[in-house]
């Protein structure tokens, strides 16, 4: 039980990429600008944890669904990976309320 955030987190992040996959709207649109993106938003928000850790507004508590893996002081290790997923799910709704946005500019359109 003590992995079930973090496989939960992977199935989650799956589910977005085979969403993404299957409309191309993020990674399977355009995989190199896609990697940057997802690199620089995982960082800064890692950055923003370790402030708030520094900080102490942020506090690991336990859990019996995390692993109990540290990378850092109250930065366990599904926090990188919740971010990851975060920062995925946040573009692929964007781009595909963008997608849509336009498709529905085009039908009006005469």
């Amino acid at each position: 039980m003590g992995a079930l955030y973090l496989a939960s987190l992977l199935v989650a992040s799956g589910c977005m990429l085979l969403l993404d996959w299957r409309y191309r709207l993020y990674f399977w649109r355009a995989p190199l600008a896609a990697g940057v993106v997802t690199i620089v938003g995982v960082v800064f928000l890692l950055v923003w944890d370790a402030f708030g850790i520094l900080l102490g507004i942020f506090l690991r508590g336990d859990s019996p669904i995390a692993t109990g893996l540290v990378l850092a002081p109250e930065l366990p290790i599904e926090e990188p990976v919740f971010l990851v997923f975060l920062v995925l799910c946040t573009m692929v709704v964007f781009t595909g309320t963008h997608r849509m946005i336009e498709a529905s500019a085009a039908r009006r359109s005469p």
